[in-house]
């Protein structure tokens, strides 16, 4: 896509993107995240799957850094997390929508006050340009508020990509989209992914969309690993048609650990 910058002759490196080791969070007497591993490399598409209350959410909150994790250690772009997180923060984003930006402000508000806290350079070159890639230039001056569903997913990614992250962190991007509109968002992350050679992490319950953009698939139940493995690999262990029979045998027991 011409609206993005282009990815760099320079060789990727061997270090994972994302690092976790023996990973595990409790609230109290509830354990969210219990002992998980596992390492995603640099410009990859990983799809973490599990019902609700399986730790995905969790889990992306450890990564980023804004939950401290009970034991274990996560690494991104080689900083740890727990210690070092401002070091690579900058080169981090998320998007969910879920999370609402203030009614009040502005589309351009909104983005402008995002682009400060991740020190945007030329901000309103930037932000232009995204408007321009997302279909947003005239959305720019309407209050948060009022944005439709689907406006408001176009808005946040745009908020999330401000920064030209490295680590792009997902969470049901595009939960309550209509299929269009959803399309519309994949097709801009692949474009995104492609471009930048961008990591990307995607929590969802949709499996058509995990199916279409994911190198590679961990199934989280009661925060633990049950299954781990490139969408086709699990298709074709378990002898299903599709993903989503895939995940309804963890979901209901129908199959032991697979990784």
């Amino acid at each position: 896509m011409d609206d993005w910058a282009s990815i760099t002759d320079k060789a990727p490196s061997p270090e994972p993107a994302i690092e976790i080791v023996d990973l595990s969070k409790r609230f109290g007497s509830i354990t969210a995240v219990d002992g998980i591993s596992f390492a995603v490399k640099r410009g990859s598409v990983t799809g973490l799957l599990g019902g609700n209350g399986a730790g995905k959410t969790t889990t992306i909150g450890m990564i980023m850094g804004l939950i401290l994790p009970s034991s274990g250690s996560v690494r991104v772009l080689g900083a740890d997390m727990q210690r070092d997180r401002y070091r690579v923060l900058a080169r981090m984003n998320f998007e969910s929508p879920y999370v609402d930006m203030p009614h009040r402000l502005t589309v351009r508000q909104n983005l402008g006050v995002f682009a400060r806290l991740y020190a945007v350079v030329d901000a309103e070159t930037r932000i232009g340009r995204l408007a321009k890639a997302l279909a947003l230039e005239d959305l720019l001056d309407r209050p948060a508020g009022q944005l439709s569903a689907g406006q408001k997913t176009r808005v946040a990614l745009a908020k999330a990509l401000l920064n030209d992250p490295e680590v792009l962190l997902l969470d049901e991007p595009t939960a309550s989209l209509d299929p269009d509109t959803a399309d519309w968002v994949r097709t801009h992350l692949e474009d995104y992914r492609r471009t930048k050679g961008a990591t990307i992490l995607l929590a969802s319950h949709n499996m058509s969309e995990v199916e279409r953009l994911c190198d590679r698939v961990i199934v989280l139940k009661l925060g633990r690993i049950v299954g781990d493995g490139s969408p086709a690999e699990l298709i074709e262990r378990f002898g299903r048609t599709n993903l989503e029979d895939v995940f309804l045998d963890f979901a209901r027991g129908r199959r032991g650990e697979m990784t």
